[in-house]
């Protein structure tokens, strides 16, 4: 942890011009270029039309069903992050869900992805929430690596199972 911070703060002083900051009208288009490019990463469909309405709607509309945040380098948008909150019942309080974080390849290993994450973390913080969770694609080791890293736990007794949207119709019909 102590090297994380290191690092952290050696390459931020070296670029003062990253900047992380919530997404706000205007940001529409580099945030759904970012999300294309964590699909062309991961080897995804990229979002459809509807779908990227839906993300513009859900993000940036009145009623939004998500938070992100947009990282910087030279005004240069390079990342993101989507949070949204869950309930735990045992707690008694929220978990702020992080449902993707991405860092354009090209700009890996400066830093963004920590302050993003920290960011992340300082938003779990102030909205009191007793955990924050996240999943990872067990192929992508350098992100398992940096969670070791900083002290979070694999939770190997949860198993993940999702349901798609024709086969919620489909049970509903039954």
């Amino acid at each position: 942890m102590k090297k994380l911070k290191q690092q952290e703060n050696k390459k931020i002083k070296s670029n003062p011009s990253l900047t992380i900051r919530k997404v706000r009208k205007g940001d529409e288009k580099d945030f759904l270029n970012l999300v294309n490019a964590l699909a062309d990463y991961e080897k995804l469909k990229r979002p459809d039309s509807e779908a990227r309405k839906r993300l513009i709607r859900d993000g940036f509309g009145k009623r939004k069903r998500f938070d992100a945040f947009l990282a910087f380098w030279d005004s240069k948008p390079v990342g993101y992050a989507i949070i949204f909150e869950t309930y735990s019942s045992f707690l008694a309080l929220p978990t702020l869900y992080l449902e993707d974080i991405f860092i354009s390849p090209d700009y890996r290993s400066q830093g963004i992805g920590w302050k993003l994450f920290k960011t992340c973390l300082k938003e779990a913080k102030r909205r009191g929430c007793g955990r924050m969770e996240w999943v990872v694609l067990n192929w992508n080791k350098k992100a398992i690596q940096f969670y070791k890293r900083i002290g979070a736990r694999h939770l190997s007794e949860w198993l993940t199972f999702r349901l798609d949207q024709k086969k919620i119709k489909s049970l509903l019909r039954k």
